[in-house]
C-alpha cells in the first residue's frame, strides 16, 4: 500500500529517542535517560480521595463533556498559583490544555506557516523541535551560557530573521541543561520581543520544583504589551498521567487557543480536572511539592558528588538549583552515540544530546536525569557511566 502522507509526517521512521526510551525499559538497567517524577511521591490515597467525593459530588458534571477553556474551579486555582510566578491574571486569561505538549501543538498550529522561523535555545527541549518542525519552521538556535540564553545573540538573530514568529524558551532549570536565565536577561527578553513585534512562549515545567537559589520572575510577569504566552502544567508537581496543562494569555489570543483546541480533542479530560480542582481544595500541594523538592535536590547532590568523582576531571556539568536534569559536556568525546551503545552494554544509559538541537549539534554532550532513579543506584549508575567514558576516550587515543 502507497500512502499519500502530508507533508507534516516524518520521511522515515527512525525515532532515535524512542528508540533509546525503549532500549532502557529493561529493569536491569540504570536509566538516567527519561525525564520522569519520581513515581513513588505519587499522592495515589489521596487523589483516591478526591475522585471519590468528586464522582459522589457531582460524578454526571464530571463525565460529561465540558468547556473548551476548561472547569472555571480549575482555572481559579491556576490563576492563584500562578501568582507565584509574578503572574497576575483571571481565569479568563487561562485555558486549560492536555498537557504542556498540547499547547505546544496549538502553538504552532496558531503561528507557524512552512518557512517560518522560531527562534529556540540551544540546545532545547526536543519535542517543541518535532512539533514545530511539523509545521515546516525553520529555526535559529541561540546559544546559552550558565545565565541561560544569550539576549546578545538573540537579539543578532531577530535583526536578522524579521520573519521570525515565535520565540521558545524555558528559563526555569531548562531541559535538557538545567540552567536558569537570569533576572536581567528575562527583562531584555520581554524588550526584545516587543522591540521586534515577536511572540515568546515561556515554558515552565519545572519552575516549582526548586530546591536552591532564589525564585525568579517569570517572562510573563515582566510582559506589559501581550507578547509573552505563559505555558505550565502539573505533570512534574502532581502526576503526568493526568495530562494537565494550562495557558496564560490575553483573553483575545485565549479565544483562538480554543477554537483550535476545539477542533484537536473538544475539551481536557473533564474529570481529571474536577479530580485535581477538589485535590487541591482537599490538600496543601505545596507541602506536596516541598517533599518533590527535598528529594529532587538529595539526588542531584548524590549525583553531582558521584559525576566528581567518577567522571574525567575536564567534564563540564550543569549546577541546577532545580528540575530534573544535568547537563554534561565532555569535549573529547566525538560520537556519543557510540557513547551510549557503550553504555547499554554496562547496563547505564543516559541521552546523547544531538537531538535537542535544532541546527549544529555539539559533540561530546548528554542529558541526565537525577529525579526518577532511586538513591542506591544514581552513585553505581554514575559509576558504570564514568567507566565508559574512559574506555571510550582511550579507544579514541588509539584510533
Amino acid at each position: 500500500m502507497n500512502y499519500h502522507f502530508s507533508s507534516r509526517v516524518p520521511k522515515t521512521d527512525i525515532d532515535p529517542v524512542g528508540n533509546i526510551l525503549k532500549v532502557v525499559e529493561s529493569p536491569d538497567i540504570i536509566s538516567f535517560a527519561g525525564g520522569l517524577p519520581a513515581p513513588e511521591l505519587f499522592p495515589v490515597k489521596q487523589i483516591a480521595q478526591a475522585t471519590a467525593k468528586v464522582l459522589n459530588e457531582c460524578g454526571q458534571v464530571a463525565l460529561q463533556y465540558g468547556s473548551s477553556q476548561g472547569i472555571p474551579e480549575l482555572r481559579k486555582i491556576i490563576a492563584e498559583r500562578v501568582k507565584l510566578e509574578g503572574i497576575d491574571t483571571s481565569p479568563d486569561h487561562i485555558m486549560v490544555a492536555t498537557g504542556s505538549q498540547q499547547t505546544l501543538d496549538l502553538t504552532g498550529k496558531i503561528f507557524i506557516d512552512p518557512g517560518d522561523t522560531v527562534i529556540v535555545e540551544s540546545p532545547t527541549y526536543l519535542c517543541a523541535v518535532d512539533v514545530f518542525k511539523s509545521y515546516g519552521a525553520n529555526f535559529v538556535g541561540i546559544d546559552m551560557d550558565d545565565d541561560g540564553m544569550r539576549m546578545d545573540h538573540l537579539e543578532q538573530a531577530l535583526s536578522e530573521h524579521p520573519e521570525t514568529k515565535l520565540i521558545y524558551t524555558i528559563p526555569n532549570f531548562q531541559n535538557p541543561t538545567g540552567r536558569t536565565m537570569s533576572l536581567d536577561r528575562r527583562k531584555k527578553l520581554s524588550v526584545l520581543a516587543d522591540k521586534y513585534d515577536v511572540m515568546v512562549l515561556e515554558d515552565n515545567p519545572y519552575g516549582a520544583v526548586r530546591f536552591a537559589g532564589e525564585n525568579v520572575p517569570s517572562v510573563k510577569s515582566l510582559d506589559s504589551t501581550g507578547h509573552v504566552i505563559y505555558m505550565g502544567t502539573f505533570s512534574k508537581i502532581l502526576a503526568p498521567g493526568m495530562r494537565l496543562g494550562w495557558i496564560v494569555a490575553d483573553e483575545s489570543l485565549i479565544n483562538k487557543y480554543k477554537m483550535m483546541k476545539q477542533s484537536a480533542d473538544l475539551h481536557t479530560d473533564s474529570l481529571s480536572q474536577y479530580i485535581i480542582a477538589k485535590y487541591c481544595e482537599l490538600f496543601d500541594i505545596d507541602e506536596h511539592i516541598k517533599l518533590i523538592s527535598s528529594l529532587y535536590q538529595k539526588r542531584e547532590q548524590l549525583m553531582m558528588a558521584a559525576i566528581q568523582k567518577y567522571f574525567p576531571k575536564n567534564a563540564k556539568c550543569s549546577y541546577p538549583e532545580g528540575g530534573m536534569f544535568i547537563w554534561v559536556e565532555i569535549p573529547e568525546i566525538k560520537d556519543t552515540q557510540a557513547l551510549f551503545d557503550l553504555a547499554i552494554k554496562q547496563r547505564v544509559a543516559f541521552v546523547p544530546g544531538e537531538p535537542f538541537y535544532s541546527e549544529h549539534p555539539k559533540p561530546g554532550t548528554f542529558r541526565l536525569n537525577y529525579s526518577n532513579m532511586s538513591e542506591d543506584k544514581i552513585e553505581e549508575g554514575i559509576k558504570r557511566l564514568g567507566k565508559v567514558i574512559q574506555t571510550a576516550l582511550l579507544a579514541q587515543e588509539v584510533y
